[in-house]
């Protein structure tokens, strides 16, 4: 018997949040109704007109896909209308949405409406990246959403490759859906993910390499030593899943040019490193647990080592020298 995300997050919602009341799982089916209206478009690309440039750009300074533009409407539009949404926090914006239940809403939304955006021209997985939080009492503006991975109510990401896959955490696990396109639901294909302790692969962008830190050169100079492959996708999201599934190591170091990082600490690091850890993962940046960073702004960037125990455990252990 198939079982759909909406299934398995109502039972999820009965079992570990009895006091959400329906809240919860309406949060995570209004993700799941605009990753669907997204992937749609995506399967699109190239018969309509929603590849290149937007002719903007974002908070970051980087250039709007027009497809940017599009999933962050979507994203928008279909966790905006939730009665529990206080707040919600995009990549493509540059200030917090407050809506109008600021006041009573339970929850803010943190996302990444299309990770990998400049890769869609040539055909490159991309993914949706986002964060649950409980909007604190008394708190109001972008002061309510700067808190701590640790305090995620729930996080995950949706790949959008051969197949589009959302995968989830509400801290008790991981679990993935596959789309299913004749009954168009996601049904759960990875019940219980668990990354491997230990990989044969590492993820990182090489061209860069004379930039990183020497701990870093050193790390991967022992990687190759002992026989490690290369592979990086060059989008997060496709480079991350694949990691969780096989092990290893993904590595988004500091450089010269980004001494504090370049991925975002609310909405990139922050639900991978959630994700990473409840599959038995690990995910720092330095000397520090990702999620236990106080974020200072809503668009802060850090460096990012995620992957398995072992080889996150080596690198922590050799920078520190």
């Amino acid at each position: 018997m198939l079982i759909t995300v909406q299934h398995h997050i109502l039972q999820q919602q009965e079992d570990l949040f009895p006091e959400a009341r329906g809240n919860f799982s309406s949060l995570l089916s209004g993700m799941t109704l605009a990753t669907k209206m997204i992937q749609a478009k995506i399967r699109r690309a190239g018969l309509v007109d929603i590849l290149g440039a937007a002719g903007e750009t974002n908070v970051q300074g980087e250039a709007q896909q027009k497809l940017d533009v599009y999933a962050n409407q979507a994203v928008l539009h279909c966790l905006g209308a939730r009665e529990s949404v206080a707040m919600m926090v995009s990549e493509e914006n540059a200030q917090p949405i407050t809506l109008d239940r600021s006041e009573t809403g339970k929850y803010i939304i943190v996302f990444d409406p299309l990770d990998g955006s400049s890769n869609i021209d040539v055909n490159v997985s991309v993914g949706t990246i986002f964060s649950i939080l409980r909007r604190p009492d008394g708190v109001h503006g972008e002061a309510a959403v700067l808190q701590p991975g640790w305090k995620q109510v729930a996080a995950g990401y949706v790949l959008y490759g051969s197949s589009t896959i959302f995968v989830y955490t509400a801290g008790h696990g991981v679990f993935g859906f596959t789309l299913e396109p004749e009954i168009g639901a996601f049904v759960l294909t990875f019940p219980n993910m668990k990354m491997p302790a230990q990989g044969a692969m590492y993820s990182v962008n090489e061209a860069n390499v004379d930039t990183f830190p020497d701990s870093c050169r050193a790390y991967l100079s022992r990687l190759r030593e002992r026989g490690y492959s290369s592979r990086y996708i060059g989008s997060l999201v496709a480079d991350f899943h694949r990691t969780l599934l096989k092990g290893g190591v993904f590595l988004y170091p500091p450089t010269k040019k980004n001494p504090q990082g370049k991925l975002r600490l609310l909405y990139e690091a922050n639900p991978l490193a959630f994700v990473a850890e409840q599959a038995g993962g690990q995910a720092i940046a330095g000397g520090s647990r990702i999620m236990d960073i106080e974020p200072r702004s809503i668009h802060e960037r850090t460096p990012l080592i995620i992957g398995s125990k072992v080889e996150v455990g080596e690198y922590y252990e050799m920078q520190k020298g």
